[in-house]
């Protein structure tokens, strides 16, 4: 154990605890609801951009991303850069027109937001089931990050960082509520920039410069210095997958579309596009950057996930280290406390309130049934990540692309196509859903494409077809007023 690096890590825990009872503190009075899983909708630009960067920046993009740069060279650095429009994506698309009609609708949740639209309970029930699961492999991943990290850069054994980053995770974000999380990404993001930039500084000094480390993965393997990567996996189809896979797939993720319905007004959202795609052009390029050229410094990890803690310790000073420590950790806790706040609003919110909308303003019931829920899933993703894969990375894009293959047309046609209807978004989404389990459950891939595109190319025919022969109960008003 290396006191050096723990103590900075502990400082950035108690500063992440003291934002949490900041925001218990700010919390207006009025609809609980609305302002634990929303908080009031009072986020500005700033704020705006560094909680969209930070949910999307996960222990994927930290650990899963240099890794997989680390296994197959620069090539996987150009192709990370395709997620650059993300931000641009999602509140360019979702923005304006989805936070006007969840403010009229006054809704909360996504589930929310499709049941005006559509008026099915069905579809509802549908639709919080696939997030519940889906979120609980994408959390899981979270949490195997964060406890690799302390294991591998603080010497703590797997077992006791898990423990020590689940409980601290499930407190916060089950006590603290949207305000706090959206508060505590603003923080973990500028973390983040600090630490990626500091990381990539010492690894090029420690290779003897960004020549001298291209010349040893030329060494080491030539096709790591290659456009196609190591084992030639950057084909023109992966590519194309992957760039549905993590950006323009990213307007589907629920966790990604609550915070476009959470902000204060338009001058927000223009802000927030400009500051949020900055921040990730940092953050993609530095952290996969560092991952490949990290192969010139550690040539034989066997572990390519271990790339990033590993080269923390190695080419970083123990106290520098350790600020750079909560970097990832920040990445980590970001995408975790989104996704565990928006899976305590589905049950709570979408699942709950619906079978007793009685208790709609018992609000001292809520307050306890929220964070308790908050506080049950925390403790069932530590059971789920005591024994981890070696590659987190494919296991959070499975997770993201059964979200994006049931929420995506359904979202966005919902919006922007007055005509859609329930039976049209349900074929969508058990399309689509099911499609790409099967798919990605037999890592069959037609054409070389990710089993994202085929689900989404028939998910999408699923809806057009189902369309025809649904009830047309559109939210037709709402959605024309809102383009005026």
């Amino acid at each position: 154990m290396q006191p050096e690096v723990l103590l900075p890590l502990i400082a950035y825990l108690l500063v992440v605890f003291g934002i949490s009872l900041y925001a218990m503190r700010r919390r207006t009075q009025g609809n609980f609801l609305n302002e634990y899983f929303l908080g009031s909708r009072s986020m500005g630009g700033v704020v705006l951009a560094m909680t969209l960067t930070a949910t999307y920046i996960s222990a994927s993009s930290f650990i899963g991303g240099p890794g997989a740069a680390y296994k197959y060279g620069l090539g996987w650095v150009l192709l990370a850069m395709i997620q650059l429009p993300a931000v641009w994506l999602s509140l360019g698309i979702l923005g304006k027109k989805f936070a006007i009609l969840a403010r009229r609708y006054n809704a909360v949740t996504l589930n929310d937001m499709l049941y005006a639209r559509y008026h099915s309970r069905l579809l509802v029930w549908l639709a919080s089931l696939s997030l519940l699961v889906a979120f609980i492999g994408a959390m899981t991943v979270q949490f195997i990050g964060g406890a690799r990290l302390l294991e591998t850069a603080a010497g703590i054994p797997y077992e006791t960082g898990l423990l020590i980053f689940g409980i601290s995770i499930a407190l916060y974000t089950a006590f603290g509520g949207f305000r706090a999380s959206v508060l505590n990404d603003t923080m973990q993001g500028l973390v983040m920039l600090l630490g990626t930039l500091l990381l990539l500084a010492g690894i090029i000094h420690a290779a003897g410069g960004l020549h001298s480390a291209v010349d040893k993965l030329q060494q080491i393997d030539p096709k790591l210095v290659t456009p196609q990567g190591a084992d030639d996996i950057l084909s023109p189809a992966f590519m194309a997958s992957f760039w549905v896979l993590v950006c323009f797939g990213v307007i589907g993720l629920p966790h990604t579309a609550v915070r476009c319905i959470s902000y204060k007004d338009s001058k927000a959202v223009h802000r927030g596009i400009i500051i949020g795609t900055i921040v990730v052009a940092i953050l993609m390029f530095g952290m996969h950057l560092a991952g490949a050229l990290g192969r010139a410094i550690l040539p034989d990890l066997h572990v390519p996930d271990l790339v990033i803690p590993t080269l923390m310790v190695t080419v970083l000073p123990p106290v520098a280290a350790g600020i750079f420590l909560a970097a990832p950790m920040a990445a980590i806790m970001s995408t975790i406390n989104a996704q565990l706040l928006q899976s305590s609003a589905t049950i709570v919110k979408d699942l709950w309130l619906n079978m007793r909308p009685d208790q709609i303003n018992n609000e001292k019931a809520l307050k306890r049934l929220s964070a308790s829920i908050t506080l049950t899933l925390g403790a069932l993703l530590l059971l789920a990540a005591w024994r981890p894969p070696e590659m987190i990375i494919w296991l959070n894009l499975l997770a993201f692309g059964g979200l994006e293959a049931v929420f995506l047309w359904p979202l966005v046609l919902g919006l922007y196509w007055e005509k859609a209807n329930a039976t049209g978004a349900l074929s969508a989404m058990i399309v689509g859903g099911v499609l790409y389990a099967v798919l990605a459950t037999l890592n069959y891939q037609f054409q070389g494409f990710h089993p994202i595109v085929p689900s989404l190319l028939l998910s999408l025919l699923a809806f057009l077809i189902g369309n025809r022969f649904g009830d047309s109960r559109s939210a037709t008003a709402a959605i024309s007023s809102t383009d005026q």
